[in-house]
């Protein structure tokens, strides 16, 4: 492509002539330059005139020339046509709508576009050789994704079977060893061909105007944008040359745009690691918070346990104080020193106090251990020793004696010494 003239534009007027240039495939830089103008320099505007003046839709800056009408003559005419006209566009809308219903274009069905793809490259071996480009082996969409994910320059190729310079193109341009190196290097190829439904659907999105055609996609203000088409015919070097002007023109945007998936990346990476760290403290203040339940868990239970302990010991005791009232006032009454039938017997007790009594000799020894167990001082288990003989009075039921014994047939005589052994402890 020739350079534009920039002695009287701007740097920003420049990039839109360019990339107007690369967009509707106009040669002449004048031409691009004029259509700019008319259109202030609105790049979106003047592209979309171009499309409509290709498309056979008079361009708002060459209305076509309207006849003048002749008097009261052409008036008539004009009414009197003007049923007949509106009766055959409105007949020739409603054949159309329906002939798309009665015989649709097969190719605006896609059923299997990565196989539309794979056919295509075993025909295009066929045909001329395994010499070209690496194809993108997956339907369009993968392709954008890819290219999009990758940040690479995405080369779309559509192929027109029955274009006289198709042939050609293919044979000397696309599988030229430099084409096929920089196109291999340097972006994903994409190619199908338009009676293929996956080429025919790329077709209708594309929207090219002659064969052979190329697109640059690349992603651009954070969308994948067409940045430049290549329409008919051209020479290795031409394309070589037209590829590596638009790579160049548009790298600044995916520079740009890797540095901002780095910055992203990093952003996610810093905040990754400063909720993982947030996490762990998390983490460590909840194991903390934890282990001071426990522990407090612990201390309340043992409390608890003591205050329980204090409750059972405070029962028993009381429970103990209870017993020995309820025994002190079952005793019997104690005998006078002059009855001949008594016994009056010295207890010696564990904490060397002494404690003396009289008993009658028919009663049972329950009624001396009975006497014991209502004291203070006593003991809460004991037993009652005797020392001529030494041996233990069974003052308590037993297998050898169920009813314990009287004084007088246990042996005692009118006056004894009994020992009081504890046996609190076993």
């Amino acid at each position: 492509m020739a350079a534009p003239e920039e002695r009287d534009l701007t740097q920003e007027q420049t990039e839109k002539l360019l990339q107007f240039q690369d967009l509707t495939g106009i040669e002449s830089m004048d031409q691009c330059r004029h259509t700019l103008e008319q259109h202030n320099w609105n790049i979106e505007a003047a592209v979309q005139d171009r499309l409509n003046e290709q498309e056979g839709v008079p361009s708002v800056f060459n209305p076509p020339p309207s006849r003048p009408l002749q008097g009261l003559l052409g008036w008539g005419y004009y009414l009197i046509m003007l049923p007949f006209r509106f009766t055959y566009y409105t007949i020739l809308d409603i054949f159309r709508f329906a002939l798309r219903f009665i015989r649709p274009d097969p190719r605006s069905r896609v059923t299997d576009p990565v196989g539309d793809i794979v056919s295509f490259m075993h025909i295009f071996e066929e045909k001329y050789g395994r010499t070209h480009p690496v194809f993108y082996q997956g339907t369009y969409s993968q392709a954008l994704n890819d290219a999009k994910r990758e940040l690479r320059f995405l080369l779309v190729y559509l192929h027109g079977d029955d274009h006289q310079d198709s042939d050609d193109f293919c044979r000397n341009t696309l599988c030229s060893p430099d084409v096929v190196s920089l196109i291999n290097n340097r972006m994903l190829f994409w190619a199908c061909s338009t009676n293929k439904p996956e080429g025919y659907r790329v077709s209708q999105a594309l929207r090219e105007n002659t064969y052979p055609f190329l697109a640059m996609i690349m992603l651009k203000d954070r969308r994948m944008t067409v940045v430049g088409r290549l329409e008919g015919l051209i020479q290795p070097d031409d394309l070589i040359n037209q590829l590596t002007f638009i790579m160049d023109a548009n790298q600044t945007y995916l520079v740009s745009e890797r540095l901002e998936r780095e910055e992203r990346n990093q952003t996610q990476v810093l905040r990754q690691q400063q909720d993982e760290a947030y996490l762990a403290s998390l983490r460590a203040d909840q194991e903390k918070e934890r282990k001071k339940q426990e522990e407090r868990e612990r201390k309340r239970q043992k409390e608890e346990e003591v205050q329980q302990q204090k409750m059972a010991e405070e029962r028993r005791r009381r429970n103990l104080q209870e017993e020995k009232e309820r025994k002190s006032e079952c005793l019997p009454p104690e005998p006078p020193p002059d009855d001949p039938e008594s016994v009056k017997i010295i207890f010696k007790l564990p904490n060397d106090s002494r404690v003396e009594r009289r008993f009658h000799f028919t009663q049972s020894l329950t009624v001396i251990h009975d006497f014991l167990f209502s004291l203070k001082e006593s003991p809460e288990k004991f037993q009652i020793e005797a020392n001529f003989p030494r041996r233990v009075l069974p003052c308590l039921p037993s297998e050898e004696w169920p009813n314990p014994p009287t004084l007088q047939e246990a042996g005692l005589s009118h006056t004894e010494v009994l020992f009081v052994q504890d046996l609190t402890d076993d």
